[in-house]
C-alpha cells in the first residue's frame, strides 16, 4: 500500500516520519495509524514530533502496513525469529513470519546468526506486512568470521546501510554501553547476558577503546535518516537475573541512552528504548518511571521482564506476568519470550505460544490503562458465554483455533455448538444455566426486590 505514498516523496531531502511530523505534515502512514488506533491524525502527528510515538516504516519496505509504538497507541508485541549456526533455512524463517502475523505480532525481529543472512532477511521482508527489526551486530560478526577484533567502523556502517537498503525498519544498536561501565559488571551475578553487549565488551577490552557504535553514532543516524529506520537503543547491560536488576550498570547505560535519544531527535530519527530482561515484580513500576525520566518519554520496548529465574520451559508465562505489569505502567511494546527461552532455538509452535502469552499481557495492560474500548471484546465474550454462543466465543478468542480444539476434544459434534453446557460441568451442573433458570422462574420476585 505504501508504494505510491513513498514515490511521491522521493524528491524530499529528508523522508522520516519524525521530519514530516515536526514540519506539521500528516503523512498517509500517520492517517492509517490514526484510523487503526481510533485517534486523531493530528494527535498522532504531535506524538511523533515530540518523540513519544514512532511509526517504524523503512521507505524500502512498501508492503508494510504502518503501525505505531507509543503510550497513546495500543500496547504492542514483538515476535523474535531467526536462524542459528546450527539451524538455518530461509523457508523456516518465512514460516515463522506467517505464524507471527497470524497470531497477532505487531513487529518481528530477525535475529538470524547463521546461514546466508542477506537471503534470509530478504525473504523475511518480502513476506512480512509488519515492520522488521534486526540487530546489525550479528551480521557484522558473521561477516568478519566471528573475529570480534576485526570489527571496524567502516565494516559496521557498511552492514548497517546494507540492511537499511533491504528494508529493515528498526535497528537495535548497542551504543549506550561505554567503557567506563565495565567495573560495574564485575559486581554482577550474571555479568552481560546481551549477545550484542557481550561482543561490544570483548571489542572494547581488546582495544581499550570506546564502543564504536557510540563513537560512530552520528554516522549511524545519517543512514537511519536516509531510509527512515527507527533506532531501538539496545540495553546491553539489561539484568539477566533478578539479583542484578536495577543495578548501576543497567541504570548507567539507560542515562546514556537518554542522551543518544536527544541526538537522534536532532536528526529527525525516531527512537525507542529497550528495557530490562529479569526484574522482580515489585521493581517493575519503578523501572518504567525511571525510563520515562532518563529517556524523555521515548517509547519503552521491554523484554518480559521475567519475574522469576526458575521457570525454564515456562518462561513465556513468567515473562508475560512482568510484561503485563510493565505495559500497565507505561511500556509501549512487549518483546515476547517463548517456552524455549534459555533452552534452545524456538520453532513455529514455540512462536505461537509466545505470541499468545504476550497478546494476553498487552491486552491486560490496555485494560489496566483504561484505554477506550479495550474491554469491549471481554464484554462481548461474557455475553457469548452466558448465551452459550460457542461459535461467537471461539471468534472472540485471541487464539480461536486453540479454544475450539479444546472444546471439541470431548464434544466435537456440531450439535454441541448449540448445547447449554460444556464437558466441565455437563448439563446438570452448569452455573450459567442454573442462574438463568432462577432468573426465569423468579422474575417477578427478583424485580420487586431489586
Amino acid at each position: 500500500m505504501r508504494t505510491e505514498w513513498v514515490k511521491k516523496r522521493q524528491s524530499d531531502a529528508v523522508r522520516t516520519q519524525m521530519y514530516y511530523a515536526k514540519a506539521g505534515i500528516i503523512t498517509e502512514e500517520m492517517e492509517y495509524v490514526a484510523n487503526v488506533e481510533g485517534l486523531s491524525a493530528e494527535l498522532v502527528r504531535r506524538e511523533i514530533a515530540r518523540g513519544r510515538m514512532i511509526i517504524p516504516a523503512n521507505i524500502n519496505h512498501t508492503n508494510l502496513k504502518p503501525m505505531a509504538i507509543g503510550m497513546a497507541a495500543k500496547c504492542k508485541i514483538n515476535s523474535n525469529i531467526g536462524s542459528s549456526a546450527l539451524a538455518s533455512n530461509p523457508q523456516e524463517e518465512v514460516e515463522k513470519v506467517k505464524v507471527s502475523e497470524k497470531y497477532g505480532a505487531d513487529t518481528i525481529m530477525d535475529l538470524s546468526t547463521g546461514g546466508d543472512l542477506d537471503e534470509i532477511r530478504k525473504a523475511v521482508i518480502a513476506n512480512a506486512n509488519v515492520p522488521i527489526g534486526t540487530v546489525p551486530m550479528y551480521q557484522i560478526l558473521h561477516d568478519i568470521n566471528n573475529k570480534v577484533e576485526d570489527l571496524t567502523i567502516e565494516k559496521m556502517l557498511e552492514v548497517i546501510e546494507r540492511q537499511a537498503q533491504q528494508g529493515v525498519s528498526y535497528f537495535t544498536i548497542h551504543a549506550g554501553f561505554l567503557l567506563r561501565f565495565m567495573p560495574y559488571i564485575a559486581k554482577r551475578k550474571m555479568g552481560i547476558v546481551s549477545r550484542g553487549g557481550s561482543l561490544m565488551a570483548a571489542w572494547m577490552m581488546h582495544y581499550h577503546k570506546e564502543n564504536p557504535f557510540y563513537t560512530a553514532f552520528d554516522e549511524i543516524l545519517d543512514i537511519c535518516r536516509k531510509y527512515d529506520v527507527a533506532l531501538s537503543l539496545g540495553d546491553s547491560l539489561r539484568p539477566g537475573c533478578l539479583y542484578d536488576a536495577s543495578d548501576a550498570a543497567q541504570l548507567g547505560e539507560l542515562k546514556v541512552l537518554g542522551e543518544l535519544t536527544l541526538k537522534a531527535w536532532e536528526k529527525d530519527v525516531q527512537v525507542m528504548i529497550e528495557g530490562p530482561g529479569h526484574v522482580p515484580l515489585n521493581q517493575i513500576e519503578r523501572n518504567m518511571k525511571i525510563e520515562r525520566e532518563y529517556c524523555h518519554e521515548a517509547p519503552f520496548y521491554i523484554l518480559g521482564p521475567l519475574v522469576t529465574d526458575i521457570a525454564a520451559g515456562y518462561d513465556h508465562i513468567s515473562s508475560a506476568i512482568g510484561a503485563a505489569v510493565g505495559g500497565w505502567h507505561g511500556a509501549s511494546m512487549l518483546c515476547y519470550v517463548t517456552p524455549k527461552e534459555h533452552l534452545g532455538l524456538p520453532n513455529a509452535k514455540d512462536v505461537r505460544e509466545g505470541i499468545i502469552a504476550y497478546k494476553i499481557a498487552a491486552h491486560a495492560a490496555d485494560i489496566a490503562r483504561g484505554r477506550k474500548g479495550a474491554m469491549d471484546p471481554d464484554n462481548a465474550m461474557s455475553d457469548a458465554r452466558y448465551a452459550f454462543d460457542w461459535n461467537k466465543q471461539f471468534e472472540l478468542c485471541l487464539d480461536p483455533e486453540r479454544a475450539k480444539e479444546y472444546h471439541d476434544e470431548t464434544l466435537p459434534q456440531d450439535v454441541f455448538k448449540e448445547a447449554e453446557f460444556c464437558s466441565m460441568c455437563g448439563p446438570k451442573f452448569c452455573s450459567y444455566k442454573i442462574s438463568q433458570d432462577i432468573m426465569k422462574n423468579n422474575a417477578e420476585l427478583l424485580t420487586q426486590e431489586a
